[in-house]
């Protein structure tokens, strides 16, 4: 399913309530999982047992999560609190009238040794039977960067021997700056004062600028 090799597959039915009964969780997600979610299958163990590769020093397992909907969205939040009681990576394949959309996040060590998602990339909505991935790397380390770069696609375009972390800071360091071109092109259009205008526009090229040299 979705690429996988047959040795990686589980699936197990999970009952969404493991993920907010008995734990600290707000109403406000608890009824998310109630509305938007149908029901939650582990299809998948991507593990250097189930893959026949070599661990990883930051990655040891990868599991794939379908996720079946009531309503072809889900809130985010959703997905954290699902993160935050396995530890482990996972990948999330959302499905809805036979579309599904693939969502992974991009997890690193707290100080505290556990994991925590920074951001969360994800497809596009495709035909069910055309989302397939692709096994790549030597190892479970190598395997996680290819499926987060797969997933989040031309967000994560790497420069030759760029890290994973590399690039997810590049693209950090992009939404910033595409958030503050936004936000001085709304303040532009508002001005009327033509000398806090040319103002603006100045500290526009110069993000402007900066924007093309971290894409360059």
């Amino acid at each position: 399913m979705f690429g996988f090799p047959v040795s990686t597959e589980f699936n197990k039915r999970i009952p969404k309530q493991k993920f907010y009964e008995n734990i600290e969780v707000s109403l406000a997600v608890k009824r998310i999982f109630v509305e938007q979610i149908r029901i939650i299958y582990w299809r998948n163990k991507l593990a250097a047992a189930t893959l026949n590769l070599a661990a990883g020093d930051a990655v040891t397992e990868i599991e794939v999560f379908e996720v079946k909907l009531n309503a072809p969205q889900l809130d985010e939040a959703v997905l954290r609190q699902i993160d935050k009681a396995i530890p482990y990576h996972i990948l999330f394949v959302l499905t809805y009238e036979g579309k599904a959309q693939a969502w992974i996040g991009y997890k690193e060590a707290s100080s505290g040794g556990t994991l925590k998602v920074n951001r969360y990339y994800h497809t596009d909505w495709v035909p069910e039977n055309e989302l397939q991935f692709t096994i790549s790397g030597l190892n479970m380390d190598a395997v996680y960067e290819s499926l987060v770069r797969q997933i989040a696609g031309e967000r994560l375009q790497a420069a030759p021997n760029e890290s994973l972390k590399v690039s997810v800071g590049r693209d950090e360091a992009r939404r910033r700056l595409e958030k503050q071109i936004a936000a001085l092109e709304n303040a532009m259009r508002k001005e009327k004062q033509l000398n806090r205008k040319m103002e603006l526009n100045a500290e526009l090229k110069k993000l402007r600028k900066e924007l093309d040299n971290l894409l360059c």
